[in-house]
């Protein structure tokens, strides 16, 4: 289990390099990145200024080391320090954490409200198979996966906001506030998880141990209650984590379609403004975020099944 969990930490650290080195590479991707940050009437001579306080006039090695590293005023964004706003003037981390808990809020309720239609629906889909219950919720898991979130954003807007007047539009305040943009954003996890359960629930349903609890007499509910659930349950865990990052990670569109004051919002304003450090504390926290979640699912998984962590 040790070597299991140092493997997991070595391979999740390479990735956080990858990212890191591709959020540097942000910039430069572009040409100069002065012409990008710069107003279009800004002198040589502003220009040059701007590249030297920056380091951009160094070779690009060192670039990347100070990057990393610092130099200067600069911690390096290995301390977390990604420079300051350029719109905002202030730390560019600084306000993407101001934003975690309105996107941490919207995925974990999203989530939450997943896990209440999937995990029953799945249920009776596997249980009632080929029925016309398993045939609905095929429908609508189908249905999850391909329509698209924003699309389904607009349409609960004019639903419910615009004809009913149930929700608000927009905001962050009002407990009601998070319902229409969590049906939104887990309306994928909510198939996905769907699908999952009713998938591993089937298969474990056909294993040898559950045909001899039916053979002792135990009632359906009972044999699935008992055994059935608790072997599925390992599948299901995992997909719950891997959405949760999902969702921490990439509800952009969302954010941006509710007005909702999250990380994914701040980092289209700041794509607009050409407030590049923002996007890249953005962009790196988020992903840190991902691995982490990605991380703790795997040594879950491992937990509960220690056949994983020997394989």
């Amino acid at each position: 289990m040790r070597a299991f969990i140092i493997r997991g930490l070595l391979q999740s650290l390479i990735v956080l390099w990858i990212v890191l080195l591709i959020v540097f590479l942000m910039l430069h991707m572009t040409g100069d990145p002065a012409d990008v940050m710069m107003p279009e009437e800004a002198t040589l001579e502003e220009v040059a200024a701007f590249n030297k306080e920056m380091g951009f006039d160094k070779p690009i090695y060192v670039q990347y080391f100070n990057f990393l590293f610092g130099h200067e005023k600069n911690l390096g964004v290995l301390r977390g320090d990604f420079g300051n706003s350029f719109y905002h003037n202030v730390p560019a981390m600084g306000l993407v954490t101001e934003r975690i808990p309105a996107t941490v809020i919207l995925a974990v309720v999203a989530l939450l409200v997943g896990l209440v239609i999937a995990i029953p629906a799945g249920i009776l889909s596997a249980v009632y198979r080929k029925t016309w219950i398993d045939h609905f919720s095929s429908v609508l898991s189908m249905a999850g996966q391909s329509i698209p979130n924003f699309w389904l954003g607009l349409m609960l807007i004019i639903l419910f906001s615009e004809i009913l007047g149930w929700f608000p539009t927009s905001g962050y305040r009002e407990a009601k506030s998070v319902v229409l943009p969590a049906l939104a954003a887990g309306l994928y996890a909510t198939a996905r998880i769907m699908r999952m359960m009713r998938s591993t629930l089937l298969e474990v349903m056909a294993q040898d141990f559950v045909n001899t609890a039916r053979s002792k007499g135990l009632t359906e509910a009972l044999v699935i209650g008992r055994h059935a659930l608790k072997n599925a349950a390992i599948p299901v865990v995992t997909i719950i984590g891997l959405e949760l990052g999902g969702l921490l990670s990439g509800t952009v569109v969302v954010e941006v379609v509710f007005s909702w004051p999250g990380v994914g919002w701040l980092v289209v304003e700041s794509i607009m403004a050409n407030d590049y450090p923002v996007v890249q504390a953005a962009v790196a926290l988020l992903s840190f975020m991902f691995v982490g979640v990605n991380l703790s699912v795997d040594i879950l998984y491992a937990w509960l099944d220690p056949r994983i962590s020997y394989s």
